[in-house]
C-alpha cells in the first residue's frame, strides 16, 4: 500500500456560488465542486503532497462532476463511494458585499452522511502521515461511526490527526450537538485549525487568547492555529504564540475556501518539519505563507479547482 501524506474524510458537494444576474434579473449561480476536506487536499497536492478522500456523492450528474474534479486536481478518489439511493449535497453560497457569505443546504439527506464504517479502507487509514477531519461528517449517526472509527485507526498507526470544526448552523439539530461533537474532534486531534468565531462560540471568551487559554486547560492540542480573517491568524504552540497579518487584497471576492487554504498550508509546514521541534521563526514562516496562499483564494470564484501554486504565493510574500 502506497503511503500518503494527508488522507480526510468528509463531505464532497457542490457550492451553487452566484455569478451576476440572467437578461431577465434572475440570479445566476456557478455549480463549484466544494467541501472543505477535499479544498485542503486540493492545496496540499498543489504543494506537491500525496493526498486521498474518503467520502460519498450521489450516482449523479453532480458525483461524477466532482470525482472527475478531485481526480483533475491530483487527489486520489479510489475512497470515493457512489450511492445508488441518495443525491450528492448541494450548497447554495450567499456572498455578501465584503466577501463574506452565509449558505443553505440540500442535505436531507445527502449521499455525504450515508457513509458506513465498512466502506472505510483501513489499509489507506494505516498509511497516512496525517488525517484530516472536520464536524460536518459528525452531524449524524452513521456517517459520525465511521468517522470516529477512522480516526481511531489513523491515531493507533501513527498519524498526527488535524481537525477544523468548520462550524455549520444550519446541518445541526441543535448547537448543543455541534458542541458535543466539536469537543470530541478536540479531544483527539493533535493539529487544530479554528475561526475567530468558532473559539468564541466553543468557550464563551470574546477575547481570543482567553479562548485559547480556556481550550488548552482542557485539551492537550500541541498545535493551535487561528484564522481571523482580515485581522490574520495566530499560532499557539507550547508556550509560544505568534501572530501574522493578513494580505488584504483589493479585489476580493468571496472568502469560500480561504480557511481550507490557510489549514492546508499549516499541514505542509507539519509535513515539512514534523511537531515537535517548532520554533518561531518556524511558525511565523507557515503562518504568511498560509496567509498568502488565503487571500489569493479570495480574488477567486469557488476553491477546490484554483488552488495558487507555491510560486504565486511566494512572489505576494516578497511584494511584502
Amino acid at each position: 500500500m502506497d503511503k500518503y501524506d494527508v488522507v480526510a474524510l468528509g463531505e464532497l458537494l457542490i457550492d451553487f456560488t452566484e455569478n451576476g444576474v440572467s437578461s431577465q434579473g434572475n440570479p445566476l449561480f456557478e455549480a463549484n465542486p466544494g467541501g472543505a476536506p477535499c479544498n485542503v487536499l486540493a492545496m496540499l497536492s498543489k504543494l506537491g503532497h500525496k493526498t486521498a478522500f474518503i467520502g460519498k456523492v450521489g450516482k449523479d450528474f453532480f458525483g461524477e462532476q466532482l470525482k472527475g474534479a478531485i481526480t483533475e486536481v491530483g487527489i486520489n478518489a479510489d475512497n470515493l463511494h457512489m450511492d445508488e439511493e441518495v443525491h450528492t449535497t448541494l450548497a447554495l453560497v450567499h456572498t455578501y458585499p465584503d466577501g463574506d457569505r452565509d449558505f443553505s443546504f440540500y442535505r436531507n439527506p445527502g449521499a455525504d452522511m450515508m457513509l458506513r464504517e465498512d466502506e472505510l479502507s483501513e489499509d489507506l487509514l494505516r498509511n497516512t502521515g496525517i488525517f484530516h477531519f472536520g464536524t460536518l461528517s459528525m452531524t449524524d449517526t452513521g456517517v459520525r461511526n465511521a468517522t470516529q472509527k477512522a480516526i481511531g485507526i489513523a491515531k493507533e498507526s501513527g498519524a498526527l490527526i488535524s481537525f477544523d470544526p468548520n462550524l455549520r448552523p444550519p446541518l445541526w439539530k441543535s448547537l448543543d450537538d455541534a458542541k458535543q461533537q466539536t469537543a470530541y474532534g478536540l479531544s483527539k486531534c493533535d493539529i487544530l485549525k479554528i475561526s475567530d468565531n468558532e473559539i468564541q462560540w466553543f468557550t464563551g471568551e470574546e477575547d481570543f487568547d482567553a479562548g485559547i487559554r480556556k481550550l488548552r486547560s482542557q485539551y492537550d492540542i500541541p498545535l493551535i492555529m487561528l484564522s481571523m480573517g482580515k485581522d490574520g491568524s495566530r499560532a499557539y504552540y507550547k508556550d509560544l504564540s505568534v501572530e501574522v497579518k493578513p494580505f488584504l487584497q483589493e479585489n476580493t471576492i468571496e472568502t469560500t475556501g480561504a480557511g481550507d487554504t490557510f489549514g492546508a498550508c499549516c499541514l505542509h509546514h507539519v509535513l515539512e518539519y514534523g511537531l515537535e521541534n517548532l520554533d518561531v521563526q518556524k511558525l511565523t514562516q507557515m503562518l504568511t505563507f498560509a496567509n498568502a496562499a488565503a487571500s489569493i483564494v479570495t480574488t477567486r470564484k469557488g476553491a477546490l479547482r484554483v488552488m495558487p501554486h507555491r510560486e504565486e504565493v511566494e512572489a505576494l510574500i516578497n511584494k511584502r
